[in-house]
C-alpha cells in the first residue's frame, strides 16, 4: 500500500512525503517503528512509538518476540538493481499475541466444550445400555432371600431378553433355582430326622422327651403369669386286649383316632399334647383357674374317648383312665409332675376303669363331691327340690312390714338342707343359675301377687346375680315376669352385688337404668365388702344400700364395724338412698340404727326367713303387736 509512495518520496528526496508515509503506517496499532531512509542510512522520515505493555507480554514474547523487523528495498518498477533508499517497519506482536490468545482460548474452550458434551452423551448412553440395567440387576440381587433364593429371582431389565445381559440374568436365575432347590430337599431331610426324633411317628404329637421341654416352658411361662397348669396322663383302658383280638393294626388307628379327637377337641394355644407311648396320652391345660376346671376338661376329655369309633368297619367303643396333677399346688418340677400324674393314673385303674382321679386325696374328694352337687343342682328344679322362704323388712320408723326378701333354698334329699352359699357359687360357675334364677323371680312375683290379693300388697326384693345380668335379654325376660302376673313395677326390688356389675359397668348400667325407668327399684347388696366406690353409685340408677350382715352382727362391739355402718348410712343420707340394715339380732342393735337414720332393718330380731304361710301369720301377729304397743 505505501511501497509506491516510499520509493516517490525517497526518489524525490521529498521529505515530507516520507513523513506522511510513516505517518500512515502508524494508523496500525502493530506498528512500533517505521522509517524511510536512504542507502546510506540517512532517514528521510522517521516515527516511533513504544512497546505496549500488556500482562501477557512475559508469556507471549518467548514465542513471538518483543517485536519483528521488516526492510523493504525501494526501487522503481523495471530496474530493480536500483535500490534508492529503504522501509524499515517494526512490528509490536502485542497486538497479534492478543489475538492469538484470544483465538487460542476461545478454541480451547470449545474443545472442552465439545469433550464435555461428548462426555455426557457417551455417559448416558452407557449409563441406558449398561450401567441401570446393571443397577437393577443388583438391586434385584440384594432382595434374594439367601435362606430361600428361588422364592425372588433376579429380573430381567426390558430390553435385554435377548442380550448377553439377559442371558446372565436367566444362567443367574437358574442357579438360584437350583440353589433353593438343593436347599429345600436339605431341610426337608433335616425336618424328617427331627420330626422322627421329636414326634410320635404314628400319631404326630410330640414324644415324650419333646413334650418335657414344652412342659417346662409352659410351667415357666405359669411361673411369671402367676397362674395354674393340670397334667392329666390318660391311659386307654384295656387297650392291650384290644391289640390281642383286633390286630395291631386296628390299635394303631385307635390310637391315630384318640390322638385327633384330642387335637381338635382341645385349643393349641390352651392345651399342650403328646403321647407318652404306648396307649397314654398326655395333656397340659394352661391358664387353669382352680381344680374344678381341671375335672371340667377330664370329663370332656372321657367323653370324647368314648364316643364309639368306626375302625375298619367295625364300630369300637374305648374308655380312659386319667390321673390329674396341678401345679404348683402338687409340685413345682416337671419331672414330678408327671411322675404324679402317672402314678395317680396308675392307682386309678386299680380301682376301676372310664373315671379320674387327682392326686391328692383331699382335693379329689373335693372336686368329687362339687361335680357330684352340680349334677343333682341339675335336677334340684325339676325334681321340686327348691323353694323360697321370705324375711320382713322392717320400716325403723314406722315400725310396719312393708316388704319382703325372697331366699332360695334346697332341700336335698340326702344332704337335707343345703346351704345357699354351697349351691349359689356352683350354679353361677355352670350357668344353671340363669334358669334357676328366672324361676325364683317368677314364684317370688306369684307370692307378691297373691298377698296383694289378700290384701297386703308388700315390696318383694330378688337378688339378681351376675351372671343373669349379663344374659342379653334379662330386662325383657324380668319385665315380661311383672307383666304375667299383673303387679306394679315398684313393688320389685331387685337387689345386686357390687361385683356383680363391674366386669362390664357400662352393660350393667344400661340394663339397670332401662328396669329403674320402668318402675323397679335398684338395691345393692352386701354394701362395703366388694368394690365400694363413690363413681359407680354415681352411675348406678340405686335407691337402697344393705350394709353386709358382717358390720352389723358385731355392732357395738366392734369399733371398726361399727364405724363402717355409720359411714354407710351417712353415705345413704347424702347420697338420698335408703339403707337397710341386715343381719339385726339384738334390741339393742335395733335401737342404735333407728337412732343413727338407718331405715330399714331385717334380721332374726325381727324374724327368720319363712315359708309363706308362716310370713302371713307373722306380718298380722306383728301388725297387732304394733297396735297393742301404740295402744
Amino acid at each position: 500500500m505505501v511501497k509506491d509512495a516510499a520509493t516517490q518520496a525517497v526518489f524525490s528526496i521529498d521529505a515530507e512525503l516520507a513523513q506522511q508515509v510513516v505517518d500512515g503506517l502508524f494508523a496500525k496499532e502493530a506498528v512500533h517503528t517505521a522509517r524511510i531512509v536512504h542507502p546510506d542510512g540517512e532517514p528521510l522520515g522517521n516515527r516511533d512509538r513504544p512497546l505496549q505493555q500488556t500482562a501477557f507480554r512475559p508469556v507471549t514474547d518467548p514465542f513471538f518476540d518483543d517485536e519483528r523487523l521488516f526492510r523493504e528495498p525501494l526501487f522503481r518498477e523495471g530496474n530493480p538493481e536500483d535500490v534508492y533508499g529503504y522501509l524499515d517497519v517494526h512490528y509490536d506482536t502485542a497486538p497479534a499475541a492478543r489475538t492469538w490468545l484470544d483465538r487460542a482460548a476461545v478454541t480451547f474452550a470449545s474443545g472442552i466444550a465439545t469433550a464435555l458434551i461428548l462426555g455426557m452423551v457417551l455417559f448416558y448412553v452407557f449409563h441406558l445400555l449398561l450401567t441401570r440395567p446393571l443397577l437393577r440387576i443388583v438391586s434385584s440381587v440384594k432382595q434374594v432371600d439367601p435362606a430361600h433364593p428361588d422364592d425372588r429371582l433376579v429380573t430381567t431389565p426390558p430390553g435385554h431378553q435377548s442380550d448377553e445381559l439377559g442371558l446372565w440374568v436367566n444362567a443367574t436365575n437358574n442357579l438360584l433355582v437350583a440353589i433353593g432347590d438343593s436347599q429345600k430337599r436339605h431341610r426337608e431331610a433335616e425336618d424328617r430326622v427331627s420330626r422322627l426324633s421329636r414326634y410320635d411317628q404314628l400319631t404326630g404329637l410330640p414324644s415324650r422327651d419333646t413334650f418335657m421341654e414344652l412342659l417346662i416352658r409352659d410351667i415357666e411361662e405359669a411361673n411369671k403369669r402367676h397362674s395354674q397348669l393340670s397334667l392329666i396322663v390318660c391311659g386307654i383302658d384295656d387297650f392291650k386286649s384290644v391289640n390281642e383280638q383286633c390286630g395291631f393294626r386296628s390299635g394303631d388307628l385307635i390310637l391315630q383316632t384318640v390322638a385327633d379327637r384330642l387335637t381338635n377337641k382341645l385349643d393349641n394355644a390352651r392345651f399342650t399334647i403328646a403321647r407318652l407311648g404306648s396307649d397314654q396320652f398326655v395333656i397340659v391345660q394352661k391358664g387353669l383357674r382352680d381344680g374344678f376346671q381341671a375335672a371340667d376338661t377330664a370329663e370332656r376329655i372321657l367323653a370324647c374317648i368314648s364316643a364309639p369309633m368306626l375302625v375298619e368297619d367295625q364300630s369300637i367303643s374305648m374308655t380312659a383312665t386319667m390321673g390329674v396333677a396341678l401345679y404348683p399346688s402338687d409340685t413345682n418340677q416337671a419331672d414330678r409332675l408327671l411322675q404324679s400324674a402317672e402314678q395317680t393314673m396308675t392307682l386309678a385303674k386299680q380301682n376301676g376303669h372310664n373315671h379320674f382321679q387327682f392326686y391328692v386325696a383331699s382335693i379329689d374328694q373335693e372336686i368329687r363331691d362339687r361335680k357330684q352337687l352340680e349334677k343333682d343342682l341339675s335336677q334340684a328344679l325339676a325334681n321340686h327340690q327348691l323353694h323360697l322362704v321370705y324375711q320382713p323388712q322392717i320400716n325403723l320408723e314406722s315400725k310396719r312390714v312393708i316388704g319382703a326378701e325372697a331366699l332360695l333354698r334346697w332341700e336335698h334329699p340326702t344332704r337335707g338342707m343345703v346351704p345357699p352359699d354351697t349351691f349359689i357359687p356352683v350354679a353361677e360357675a355352670n350357668g344353671s343359675i340363669v334358669e334357676i334364677g328366672q324361676w325364683v323371680l317368677d314364684q317370688a312375683c306369684w307370692q307378691a301377687a297373691r298377698w296383694a290379693s289378700d290384701g297386703t300388697p308388700l315390696r318383694i326384693a330378688v337378688n339378681l346375680s351376675a351372671v343373669q345380668l349379663r344374659q342379653e335379654t334379662i330386662v325383657d325376660d324380668i319385665l315380661d315376669t311383672l307383666r304375667r302376673h299383673k303387679i306394679p313395677a315398684g313393688r320389685l326390688e331387685l337387689e345386686v352385688t357390687e361385683t356383680s356389675f363391674m366386669t362390664n359397668l357400662s352393660d350393667a348400667v344400661a340394663k339397670l337404668h332401662r328396669l329403674n325407668r320402668a318402675g323397679i327399684s335398684i338395691a345393692v347388696d352386701d354394701f362395703g365388702t366388694g368394690y365400694s366406690s363413690l363413681t359407680y353409685l354415681k352411675q348406678m340408677p340405686v335407691q337402697h344400700l344393705k350394709i353386709d350382715k358382717q358390720f352389723i352382727q358385731d355392732l357395738l362391739v366392734n369399733e371398726e364395724d361399727t364405724r363402717i355402718a355409720n359411714t354407710i348410712i351417712d353415705l345413704g343420707k347424702s347420697l338420698n338412698l335408703s339403707v337397710v340394715a341386715e343381719g339385726v339380732e339384738t334390741a339393742e342393735q335395733e335401737y342404735y340404727l333407728s337412732q343413727r337414720g338407718c331405715q330399714l332393718a331385717q334380721g332374726y330380731f325381727f324374724s327368720k326367713p319363712l315359708p309363706p304361710h308362716e310370713f302371713e301369720t307373722f306380718v298380722k301377729g306383728f301388725h297387732e303387736q304394733i297396735v297393742e304397743n301404740n295402744a
